[in-house]
C-alpha cells in the first residue's frame, strides 16, 4: 500500500465552509479509535505469529505507523477496508531500518515507536511534517535515556532526530511528571525488551489502553494504587508476546463532532454506534451531559477488553459548568469542540489544567480562542485553560478560522457552522485526513453542507 504523503498541500485552496443546518439526523459509525489502532500495529508487529485487525483507522497517522512496523521488520498488509494483518518479528527481532521513519504529523506514532526502538540495539531516524517537527519530545526522550538509549535531536528536544537504543536496557522505576498517556506507553514499550520489572507511577491516571493490550498480548503487567493515591504500572520485561485478534472500536475523539453537531443544531437526533466509552476516554461525555446534553447511551458491551456501547443524541439547550480540572487527562484531544459547545450555551463555561493543550500539533488554546473571537464568541485565555462565555444559542458565525494546521480545530469550527447564523470558514482542512478521513461524508449523510474546495 502506498505510504501516505505528509507533504499534502496545506494551502489556501482547501479552504472549507460549514454552511447552517435544518436538523442532523442518522445513525453512522465514526472512525476506528486511533490510540488502539496505531498500538494494535505495534505490539502485532511484537508478537510471533500473525495478529489480525478490524476496524483500524485508515487516517494518515495510523497508516505512518504502519509504514514504520513494516521498516523494523514486520510483515503488514491490508486486506480490506479496516481489516489487516501483521506478522510480527518477536519482542527483541526489530530490524534496524534502512530510511527515516517518517511520522507525519503523528505525536502518538512518534512517541511511541521511540519506545519501541529505545529497547532494542538499533539506530533509527525519526522525521516529521513541519507540526510534528515543533513539538517537544523531551519528556520522552528523559526515561529512555534512562534506560539506556542515546538520543541526537534538534534544540529543545525535537524532530528531526536520531535515536540509539541500548544494547542492554535497564529496568526503572520512573514518576511522570506530567499525566501522559504517550509517555507511560513509550517507556513501557522500551520496558519489553528489558530484563527485569520497569515500573510507571502516575499521580493522574491517564488512558490505559497500553495496559490491556499488553495483557490481551500475555505480557505479565499489573497496576497497585499507593497511599498516596498513585498508580503504579509495573511491568515484567522479555515477555514472549502472542497474537490475538484486535477489534478496534470507534474512537471517541471523533465521535465528538457528530455528538457536539447534533446538541447543537436545532432538530437534530443521530445515532453513534460503537464507540468506547473506557473511562479514561469518556471525560467529554459526561461533561456534556451535566451541560444539560440528551445522550443516552445504549447496548453497553465489551470488545477485546475495551467498554463499547452506542450513543442516541438529541439537539439540547446547554447550560455553562466549570469542567473538573482533574477531568483534563480523559478528554484533552476534546476541549477545542467543548468550547465550540460552550459558545452556544447559556452562562461561562471554565475549563483549567488544560496547559497540556499549548504544544498539540498547535497551541489549542491558543487556536480555540481566535477561532472563538472570530465567530463573536467572548473567551478569556489564561496559561492553562479557557473561560467562554456562551451565548444561549444565539452564536452568530461568520467567521474565518485559521487551524495551523490542526485537524481537530479545522472540524470544531466546521461543527460551529452548522449550528450557528451564518456560515464558518476554516482555511485549511486538508489534514482532516489524518484522524478522520471521511469527516465531509459522514457528516453530509447526517444531512450537513459544506462548500469550499477541502471537498
Amino acid at each position: 500500500m502506498a505510504t501516505p504523503s505528509h507533504s499534502a498541500s496545506h494551502s489556501a485552496s482547501a479552504s472549507l465552509t460549514a454552511e447552517p443546518s435544518h436538523g442532523l439526523g442518522g445513525r453512522v459509525q465514526v472512525p476506528g479509535d486511533k490510540s488502539i489502532s496505531h498500538r494494535a500495529l505495534i505490539f502485532g508487529a511484537l508478537a510471533v505469529g500473525e495478529t489480525r485487525i478490524s476496524g483500524l483507522l485508515e487516517g494518515e497517522d495510523v497508516l505512518a505507523t504502519a509504514e514504520t512496523m513494516r521498516r523494523l521488520g514486520a510483515d503488514v498488509t491490508r486486506l480490506g477496508e479496516g481489516a489487516w494483518s501483521v506478522h510480527g518479528v518477536g519482542t527483541g527481532g526489530l530490524r534496524e531500518p534502512e530510511e527515516p521513519l517518517d511520522f507525519g504529523n503523528s505525536g502518538t506514532g512518534a512517541r511511541l515507536v521511540m519506545g519501541l526502538v529505545a529497547g532494542h540495539p538499533i539506530t533509527a531516524t525519526f522525521i516529521g511534517d513541519a507540526s510534528l517537527s515543533r513539538r517537544p519530545m523531551g519528556r520522552v526522550i528523559s526515561p529512555l535515556t534512562q534506560m539506556g538509549a542515546h538520543f541526537h535531536a534538534r534544540e529543545g528536544g525535537r524532530m528531526p532526530l536520531t535515536l540509539t537504543g541500548a544494547r542492554r536496557a535497564l529496568p526503572i522505576s520512573y514518576r511522570l511528571p506530567v499525566a501522559s498517556a504517550q509517555v507511560k506507553s513509550a517507556i513501557l514499550l522500551a520496558a519489553l525488551n528489558t530484563p527485569g520489572i520497569t515500573t510507571v507511577i502516575e499521580a493522574t491516571p491517564t488512558r490505559d489502553h497500553t495496559e490491556r493490550m499488553l495483557k490481551a498480548f500475555g505480557a505479565e503487567i499489573t497496576t497497585e494504587t499507593g497511599k498516596d493515591g498513585a498508580l503504579a504500572i509495573s511491568l515484567t520485561g522479555e515477555p514472549e508476546l502472542r497474537p490475538c485478534p484486535i477489534v478496534v472500536p470507534g474512537d471517541p475523539s471523533s465521535a465528538a463532532f457528530p455528538v457536539v453537531a447534533a446538541l447543537l443544531t436545532p432538530g437534530s437526533e443521530i445515532v453513534v454506534e460503537g464507540i468506547t466509552l473506557n473511562p479514561h476516554r469518556a471525560g467529554l461525555y459526561a461533561t456534556l451531559i451535566e451541560m444539560g446534553g440528551d445522550i443516552e447511551v445504549m447496548n453497553q458491551r465489551d470488545e477485546g477488553g475495551e467498554p463499547v456501547a452506542d450513543l442516541r443524541v438529541r439537539s439540547s439547550r446547554l447550560k455553562g459548568i466549570d469542567v473538573p480540572p482533574d477531568r483534563a487527562a480523559s478528554m484533552i484531544d476534546e476541549y477545542p469542540v467543548l468550547a465550540v459547545a460552550a459558545s452556544f450555551a447559556e452562562g461561562t463555561t471554565r475549563m483549567s489544567g488544560i496547559h497540556e493543550l499549548r504544544v498539540k500539533e498547535s497551541d489549542r488554546i491558543a487556536a480555540t480562542a481566535s477561532g472563538l473571537r472570530a465567530n463573536g464568541i467572548k473567551v478569556h485565555e489564561s496559561e492553562d485553560g479557557m473561560v467562554v462565555e456562551g451565548r444561549a444559542g444565539e452564536v452568530s458565525g461568520g467567521g474565518h478560522v485559521m487551524t495551523h494546521m490542526d485537524h481537530r480545530i479545522a472540524m470544531s469550527f466546521l461543527v460551529m457552522g452548522f449550528a450557528a447564523q451564518k456560515p464558518v470558514t476554516v482555511d485549511d482542512a486538508s489534514m482532516i485526513a489524518t484522524s478522520f478521513p471521511d469527516f465531509i461524508g459522514l457528516m453530509r449523510g447526517l444531512g450537513a453542507s459544506f462548500t469550499g474546495q477541502a471537498q
